[in-house]
């Protein structure tokens, strides 16, 4: 599996223990990670706490959330689907 980089698109401060105000750059949200659900555009992000506060005072990190799930291989469910079927057993012991 590939790894992937990391897209930053925004920042903020902590204003309370239990609250983040942020602001996200709508310009720079790459295209392909933009979904569409029952009509709305979605695009799923991560924030997370700097170890330090950077040289504008944010102590908050914005990033587009890429991780998606491996493909599955059709072959290898067709192969677990005839095994199945013919009942053999699975485990290699």
């Amino acid at each position: 599996m590939s790894e992937q980089k990391t897209i930053y698109c925004g920042g903020g401060k902590k204003q309370k223990e239990e609250w983040r105000k942020i602001s996200v750059c709508l310009t720079d949200l790459p295209k392909e990670h933009i979904f569409e659900y029952n009509g709305k555009k979605y695009i799923k992000l991560n924030i997370n706490d700097k170890q330090e506060t950077d040289q504008y005072g944010k102590d908050v990190s914005v990033s587009v959330d890429t991780w998606k799930p491996e493909e599955v291989n059709k072959q290898n469910i067709n192969k677990l689907a005839k095994a199945i079927d013919a009942d053999e057993d699975l485990l290699p012991f």
